[in-house]
C-alpha cells in the first residue's frame, strides 16, 4: 500500500480507503471477511456514509480490539433511523444518530466528523443555525472529533466553508466526466472545479474521493456519455493525480471488488494512463496540463507534471510551492526545445513553451 500525509495531523492515508455505499447489502460474514482482507491489504481510511444501517454493526465487530488501525469518516447529517440512509439538518436527529453510530462501531471517537453534504448554501446557512456545526466543534474541543471534514459536490459552497478555516478533509466527486461538466454532481466550471483542487494542496486540507466511477458509467460505453469505457484503474489514477488529494473511496461489496481496485497497485503505467479521455474532453481556450505524465519521460529528466503542478500551485498564491520547485533536480530552465513533449501530449498542451514561462516566473 501507498501512503499520503494530511499536512493537518500527519496522518498517512492509504491512497485507496473504503466507501460504504453497497457493503451493508452483504451478509455479516462476507462484510466482515472484506473489511479484514481490507486491513491486510493496508487499507486505513474508512467513509461511513453507509447506504445501510447494517454496515456500523458489521465494522464494529470487524473492528473490535483493532480501533487504531484505522480512520473513519463519520458523517454528521447523515440519518439511519429507517434502516437506510437518510439526510437531516435537525440537532438532535444528528445527535441521537452519532450516539447510535458511535454504539454499535464499538468507539467513543471520530477520526473524521464530516459536515455532510453540503450542496446549497442555504443549508449551511440552516446547519449553522441549527447547532449542528457548532455541536461537532464541541466535541472537537472534547478530543471525541480529531478533525473536521466537509462532503460536498459543488465548489463554490466548498469554497465558502473553507473560508472558515476549520476543515481538514474534503469529501468530493472527483472524475473525468465530472470536471468536464457531465454528470449529475458535475457541480461548478471546469476551471472552478480545478482550482478548488489547487486550493486544497496549497492550504494542506486533503481530499478523499467519492464517486471515482461516477456512478459505474465510465465503466460501461453503453453508459459513458463519452461512448468509450475506462477501467477502475484508470479512473483511480485519474483521481489520484489531482493536486490535493490524499486517497480514493470505492464502495466494495465484497472481496471480489476489493481486488478489483486493489490491482491498481500493481498496475503498469500502460494501465493507469487514462490520456485517452483527450479523445472527449471538450476544449475551452488554451489546454491546460492534467499532470497525467503521458509525455514522460523527458529525454533530459524533467519532471514535466510536477514542474506543472508547481507552476499552478504559485500561480494561486502557494508560497510553499516556489519552495518545492526549487528544490527539484531538473528545472524548466534547463529544457532544450527537443519538442519530444509536445509530441506526446493528447491534450495539445506546448509543454516546451510553457517550461519557458515557467523557468521566467521562477528564474530558473
Amino acid at each position: 500500500m501507498i501512503y499520503r500525509k494530511l499536512k493537518r495531523g500527519g496522518e498517512e492515508i492509504s491512497i485507496i480507503g473504503m466507501g460504504a455505499a453497497s457493503i451493508g447489502l452483504s451478509t455479516e460474514k462476507e462484510a466482515i471477511e472484506t473489511i479484514d482482507s481490507a486491513l491486510k491489504a493496508g487499507i486505513n481510511y474508512f467513509d461511513l456514509a453507509a447506504g445501510h444501517s447494517t454496515v456500523f454493526p458489521y465494522y464494529g465487530k470487524a473492528f473490535e480490539n483493532r480501533r487504531k488501525e484505522a480512520y473513519f469518516q463519520i458523517h454528521f447529517g447523515a440519518d439511519y433511523t429507517s434502516g437506510e440512509y437518510g439526510w437531516t439538518l435537525d440537532l438532535d436527529k444528528i445527535k441521537h444518530s452519532i450516539d447510535w453510530q458511535l454504539k454499535k462501531l464499538k468507539t467513543d471517537y471520530i477520526d473524521f466528523g464530516f459536515i455532510h453534504c453540503m450542496d446549497e448554501e442555504d443549508d449551511f446557512i440552516r446547519y449553522k443555525k441549527n447547532g449542528v456545526l457548532d455541536y461537532i466543534l464541541s466535541l472537537k474541543e472534547k478530543g471525541i472529533v480529531k478533525h473536521v471534514g466537509l462532503s460536498s459536490h459543488t465548489p463554490s459552497v466548498v469554497n465558502k466553508i473553507l473560508d472558515l478555516g476549520i476543515v481538514d478533509m474534503l469529501m468530493f466527486s472527483i472524475n473525468a466526466l465530472y470536471d468536464e461538466g457531465i454528470g449529475e454532481y458535475a457541480h461548478g466550471e471546469k476551471k472552478e472545479r480545478s482550482e478548488l483542487y489547487l486550493r486544497c494542496e496549497r492550504e494542506g486540507i486533503g481530499i478523499s474521493v467519492m464517486k471515482p466511477f461516477a456512478g459505474g458509467m465510465l465503466l460501461d460505453e453503453r453508459k459513458s456519455p463519452f461512448k468509450k469505457a475506462l477501467s477502475r484503474i484508470q479512473c483511480m489514477e485519474y483521481a489520484l493525480s489531482r493536486p490535493g488529494v490524499l486517497t480514493v473511496l470505492p464502495g466494495c461489496a465484497n472481496k471480489g471488488e476489493l481486488e478489483d481496485v486493489l490491482k491498481y497497485l500493481d498496475a503498469p503505467y500502460c494501465e493507469r494512463d487514462y490520456s485517452m479521455i483527450a479523445d472527449f474532453k471538450k476544449e475551452e481556450g488554451e489546454p491546460s496540463c492534467v499532470y497525467c505524465q503521458h509525455c514522460h519521460p523527458c529525454p533530459i529528466g524533467l519532471n514535466i507534471a510536477l514542474i506543472n503542478k508547481y507552476y499552478d500551485l504559485a500561480l494561486l498564491g502557494d508560497n510553499l510551492a516556489r519552495e518545492h520547485y526549487m528544490t527539484l533536480e531538473k528545472k524548466a530552465g534547463e529544457c532544450i526545445k527537443c519538442h519530444h513533449c509536445d509530441k506526446r501530449c493528447p491534450f495539445k498542451v506546448r509543454q516546451s513553451e510553457r517550461m519557458g514561462r515557467i523557468a521566467k516566473y521562477f528564474g530558473a
